[in-house]
């Protein structure tokens, strides 16, 4: 089927934004104050549990104290699955750009310092960026599964335990802003090959363009189907590559301004300024 460069950029792009809902969702419950749930059963001294929220920035408080030491390691799971998710969008994205750059493909491609050398081979360019961080991605995709396996016959209460999780929890967001930070940096530099469709085993994508022509002139579906077929059978199929696509999400209408708006409107979700503003007054009072 006909596509576009423009497609498949803006298809990570919506993948990311909707990571990020996800991301803003573990962020909320992750924003809870336990402060003042002492050893998991409250504490006989007149706290004031709402006051150390608000300064403290948080958006609400783990009201039970029993629950308060219940989201220890259940708050990192939750987090897990948000940074797993991330990381499988990145993953995906690592396999598609490895798989343009081989040679059956060459869709894309890179400028030597994002590629290494092959051992023998001297023509060879190894998209080795990407199959790292396609890698990582994948060893973070199996993150959530430690985790639970680490707390997933604790009953309610604190243990000992739950220290493991950090072994495994902490390390992860390195790596994970490691593959972001890497990938924001290669893929400006991929350059896209504009000479794909010069290639005569790609006149077949147009194909269902020839049907759908047919069919917007009155032709029956069935019977369009069938007339394009027999045209590429006898060798008489000439494609046709102009394609006017243009409702929403497709090669004609990307709905990149709608995709980002997207995005901001879950960046805004995080309320970092109030945080911000939180821990600066506690500092200069």
């Amino acid at each position: 089927m006909p596509s576009s460069f423009g497609l498949w950029f803006s298809a990570y792009a919506e993948s990311l934004a909707d990571d990020l809902e996800l991301l803003a969702s573990a962020f909320q419950i992750a924003n809870q104050n336990p402060l003042g749930s002492a050893a998991g059963y409250g504490s006989s001294f007149p706290l004031n549990r709402q006051m150390t929220t608000g300064l403290l920035g948080f958006n609400n408080m783990n009201y039970n104290v029993v629950y308060a030491q219940m989201g220890r390691g259940k708050v990192e799971k939750i987090v897990s699955f948000a940074l797993a998710n991330i990381a499988a969008t990145l993953a995906k994205l690592a396999f598609d750009v490895c798989l343009f750059m081989s040679q059956n493909f060459g869709f894309v491609s890179l400028p030597p310092e994002f590629t290494t050398g092959s051992s023998i081979m001297p023509h060879k360019k190894n998209p080795d960026v990407f199959e790292l961080v396609r890698a990582k991605c994948n060893k973070i995709q199996g993150f959530p599964a430690q985790i639970s396996l680490i707390i997933n016959n604790l009953p309610s209460g604190y243990f000992r335990d739950l220290q493991v999780v950090k072994e495994v929890y902490l390390p992860v967001f390195k790596e994970l802003n490691d593959c972001l930070s890497i990938t924001a940096l290669a893929m400006p530099q991929l350059k896209v090959n504009k000479n794909i469709l010069e290639d005569k085993k790609y006149d077949y994508i147009f194909s269902v363009e020839e049907v759908n022509r047919l069919v917007l002139s009155g032709v029956p579906f069935r019977e369009a189907y069938k007339i394009v077929g027999e045209k590429i059978e006898s060798g008489e199929y000439a494609p046709d590559k102009k394609v006017n696509h243009s409702h929403e999400g497709s090669i004609g209408n990307l709905c990149l301004d709608e995709i980002s708006n997207k995005k901001a409107e879950t960046v805004k979700k995080f309320q970092f300024g109030k945080i911000e503003k939180a821990i600066n007054q506690l500092i200069n009072s």
